[in-house]
């Protein structure tokens, strides 16, 4: 169902693109919008490794929009995370590290989940949990958490030269 990356020698292994996807802190979510157009967003996630076979990654934003209207017209999705890269001596372009992501994605309707992946979300930065517990507490009822759960996920080093 998923394509085989052509240049297998840049394929990463799974465990190379959890470790990845585990300390990265943004991605481009990339929905189906308007008129069929692809919309990609750059977006903070938060992945979670043990949340099923493949784990989930977790989205916030508001509860009314262009994604969240693309997201109940269409529910396949993909995400990019990228690293930022490592200029070598010598070489003009950046070698990075890169993954895609293809799932299916869901509103969150439980609020406790929500919260809890707020403060996941927001843990991620150095805000400090005082400003952390403030912010969840004056904007959790606008939120909307987004579940996505992978059903294939790739990854690949570029060199770029």
């Amino acid at each position: 169902m998923f394509r085989s990356l052509r240049r297998i020698k840049q394929q990463l292994p799974f465990e190379d693109c959890v470790a990845l996807l585990k300390s990265e802190v943004r991605g481009t979510l990339s929905v189906l919008g308007d008129d069929d157009y692809p919309y990609g967003l750059p977006i903070n996630f938060y992945y979670d490794e043990n949340d099923g076979n493949l784990g989930k990654i977790y989205f916030h934003g508001s509860k009314a929009g262009h994604k969240i209207d693309a997201i109940k017209k269409h529910d396949k999705v993909s995400f990019c995370v990228r690293d930022n890269g490592v200029q070598k001596e010598g070489k003009l372009g950046l070698d990075y590290k890169s993954v895609i992501v293809f799932g299916r994605i869901k509103i969150v309707n439980d609020m406790d989940k929500t919260l809890d992946i707020c403060a996941k979300l927001a843990s991620q930065f150095d805000f400090g949990q005082d400003y952390i517990d403030s912010e969840i507490k004056k904007f959790a009822k606008f939120v909307a958490v987004l579940e996505l759960t992978p059903e294939h996920i790739s990854g690949k080093t570029v060199n770029e030269s």
